[in-house]
């Protein structure tokens, strides 16, 4: 067949048998001939290959952290290091909640104290644990609740987070339940984190159990073929299988964050249905068209094998702008993204062909008494296309304003970090930590640690502590040079030390503490310090990663107008492309500060409000949203352009793109909302607004930007949206894959039998 290269040419398309799509030159004709003359022998050693993946693969959810949101360089990651290898017990993150088991409410019992101290002395000896401290030992009041019922022992785990785990697992049956006249309940970071890694694991496996019997149902209705329905499917468990090996291999070498399993699953599932969903259907038409089973293959991979491509390509890229971030939490993210789209397009563009030469007509067997039967496929939706390019001002201008106005909640967005409060309202770790917001003065886990250095005067040091106990929610300073509370020293200097300990009764993680922070930092010394704590990592986060952001954003959008441009040949459409984008996402913005920050609808959807969003979170979410509405504009355009040099008729191109795609783009949102509600299950909060957020945006993208806005827009801008200088357009021609094959239909008039606009 002989493509066509100019917008132009009214050349009719030639048969879907003129000539052999198979003998095409360029790396994607190279690739339809290893596909159609060697299927068993590639489907041969992609089950070898994933097969393979599944033990490389295999728990790789013990690998894998929750923390990396701190930045590496920064004052408090500095002052985190220094104490953590000069002074390793400064920051306990394991804490024992001690009560009575007789009800009396009274920790000072001469039986409850013998039982606690012998509890301390025990856990003293642990080879794991060290700088054991207990109320009973110190008799300091910050250790006890303030109805006295309640007391601590504060502990550190030695090691990074995967050696505490371990730890933690071996301590847990040990301490917590009865020991004599006490009970025991465990507490502090490191539980936390070890009950946020077990709940997120259980909610992964149940969110896969969901979405894969759903999607199931879906591809049925939308194929009406079970055989065509499993392909998709199919591709998409070979996907997730393989990320997950390629993240088993990453933990070799850099921590990675257990989110990045949950964007595995989201992305794998989605992405690889939504490319074999497009395949496939471009297949059958082929098919319908009166090509060969080989043929229609190869001509599926030159067509919609360039989109899937470039979709792929599009979507690795706004991941991986996560990697000019510095907290691992991102940058893993970024790892596991880019392999998982990548995976994707491999299993769609070599594996599902593959699929499809050995299955042949088959692919429409056990014909199902669901789905499309009949009837002109798409007639709805070029309805609906001619209805908005009539009134495009009007569809364009409201559209754009229902976008913006559920965006307006985020402009009251607070930015903090995730505490227990994202798990579980009935996990221990998170009883415990309620315990010590409500009942106990300061909590050792939220305090703020000052490392000093310079080998200051006794009198600075005391001088410099007292300052610190007079700021608004400190409740104690201690340190070398003694304790201290509203600046009056209360006990005399403990043994030398090089830290000073701000205890405060600000939430660890809030505006307040981060404000906090800054009052301490601002503080005028003779001799150096560095501040950290839950709310120093905080503070340095949010400016880590406003410095960083608009770097992130512009990869993006850089990439995302080059790709654009390779696909379309287009100068304008690229910059539509970016602006309509990130219109898509204000809805999803605007949820999250509403429903998360606000609460509204927290008892519906099982969860506890904090009054503020993760800080990296919503950086995660625009990463991930714009790319999967980059995945659904690339099918959209690279349709509306084979159209247009088909025929050169603006207006009837966009007409017959949206016939042409929308179902399909329609059934993938559907298809990939799933996927993500299913993710958003998770009782972890976190991961539950990852999910919802993310599947509002794809539905909103799919089913009100792309049906409403964009042929809108398109209309405004009229033949003007290919126009681009001939300079650009010949290095277009040169670097970009040009569409090689255009088939007619015969469930869809031509343009010769009907004009698609209705004009004559």
């Amino acid at each position: 067949m002989t493509p066509q290269t100019s917008p132009t040419s009214q050349t009719s398309p030639s048969s879907p048998t003129s000539s052999s799509p198979q003998s095409a030159a360029g790396p994607r004709g190279r690739v339809a001939r290893a596909v159609t003359t060697r299927p068993r022998l590639l489907l041969l050693l992609i089950l070898l290959l994933t097969a393979g993946a599944v033990v490389v693969g295999g728990g790789v959810a013990e690998r894998m952290s929750s923390g990396g949101s701190q930045i590496p360089g920064s004052e408090s990651s500095y002052a985190t290091a220094e104490l953590e290898r000069r002074w390793p017990a400064s920051q306990p993150n394991l804490l024992l909640l001690v009560s009575p088991r007789d009800g009396t409410r009274d920790v000072d019992n001469p039986a409850v104290a013998s039982a606690a101290r012998d509890l301390a002395s025990q856990l003293a000896h642990e080879s794991t644990v060290l700088g054991v401290v207990s109320y009973w030992q110190t008799e300091d009041t910050a250790l006890r609740a303030r109805d006295g019922g309640e007391a601590l022992i504060t502990a550190r785990i030695k090691g990074d987070e995967d050696a505490v785990d371990d730890a933690l697992e071996a301590l847990e049956p040990r301490y917590r339940g009865a020991h004599g006249a006490v009970d025991v309940r465990l507490g502090g970071p490191a539980a936390v984190r070890h009950a946020s890694q077990e709940v997120i694991a259980d909610d992964l496996v149940r969110a896969e159990v969901i979405a894969l019997p759903v999607t199931l149902v879906l591809l049925v209705v939308v194929f009406g073929s079970a055989v065509a329905a499993a392909l998709p499917l199919l591709v998409g468990i070979v996907s997730v299988l393989g990320t997950n090996a390629v993240l088993r291999v990453i933990t070799e070498f850099t921590d990675v964050s257990v989110y990045a399993q949950n964007l595995t699953t989201a992305l794998g599932l989605g992405l690889a249905i939504d490319y074999a969903l497009f395949l496939v259907r471009r297949h059958r038409e082929e098919l319908a068209a009166g090509r060969d089973p080989r043929d229609a293959v190869a001509v599926t991979l030159r067509t919609a094998g360039r989109t899937v491509l470039y979709s792929a390509l599009t979507v690795a890229v706004c991941l991986a702008s996560m990697l000019v971030f510095e907290q691992y939490f991102l940058r893993s993210l970024a790892y596991a993204g880019i392999a998982v789209v990548l995976i994707s397009a491999a299993a769609s563009l070599v594996a599902l062909p593959a699929a499809l030469v050995l299955l042949g007509h088959r692919v429409n067997a056990l014909r199902l008494p669901v789905g499309r039967r009949g009837g002109n496929p798409g007639a709805g939706w070029a309805r609906l296309a001619r209805l908005v390019m009539r009134r495009a001002p009007l569809f364009a201008v409201g559209t754009v304003a229902v976008l913006l106005a559920l965006g307006l909640p985020f402009k009251d967005v607070r930015f903090g970090t995730a505490d227990d409060r994202q798990l579980p309202s009935s996990t221990e770790a998170r009883v415990v930590q309620e315990e010590l917001r409500n009942e106990f003065p300061g909590s050792p886990g939220s305090a703020l640690a000052v490392l000093v250095e310079g080998r200051p005067a006794a009198k600075a040091l005391a001088e410099y502590s007292g300052e610190l106990s007079r700021l608004a929610d400190v409740v104690q300073v201690a340190g070398p040079a003694g304790r201290f509370v509203d600046g009056k020293r209360v006990d005399d200097a403990p043994p030398a030390v090089g830290y000073v300990s701000v205890l405060h009764s600000a939430e660890s993680a809030s505006p307040q503490s981060v404000s906090l922070v800054k009052k301490i930092r601002s503080v005028p010394a003779s001799f150096e310090t560095s501040v950290t704590g839950p709310a120093a990592v905080l503070a340095d986060t949010q400016h880590g990663t406003a410095e960083r952001l608009p770097w992130a954003l512009a990869v993006i959008a850089v990439t995302t107008l080059i790709l654009v441009f390779l696909l379309t040949g287009s100068v304008l459409l690229p910059l539509l492309t970016v602006v309509v984008n990130g219109l898509s996402l204000t809805a999803m913005f605007g949820a999250v500060v509403w429903v998360f920050q606000d609460g509204h609808l927290s008892g519906a959807l099982g969860f506890t409000p904090t009054g503020d969003i993760e800080t990296a979170l919503p950086v995660l979410m625009f990463c991930v949203a714009f790319g999967l509405s980059m995945d659904y504009g690339v099918f959209l355009v690279s349709r509306i352009k084979e159209e247009y040099e088909l025929g050169g008729d603006h207006r009837d191109a966009v007409v017959l793109g949206i016939r042409r795609t929308g179902g399909l783009i329609t059934a993938a949102a559907l298809i990939l909302a799933v996927v993500m509600v299913a993710i958003g299950t998770s009782r972890v909060t976190n991961i539950k607004m990852l999910g919802l957020g993310v599947g509002l945006a794809v539905l909103m993208d799919a089913m009100v930007v792309r049906a409403l806005l964009v042929p809108a827009v398109l209309r405004l801008t009229g033949r003007a949206t290919w126009w681009a200088p001939a300079p650009l357009r010949r290095l277009q021609r040169r670097v970009g894959l040009e569409e090689e094959a255009r088939t007619t239909y015969p469930d869809i008039p031509t343009r010769t039998e009907r004009p698609v606009s209705g004009r004559t």
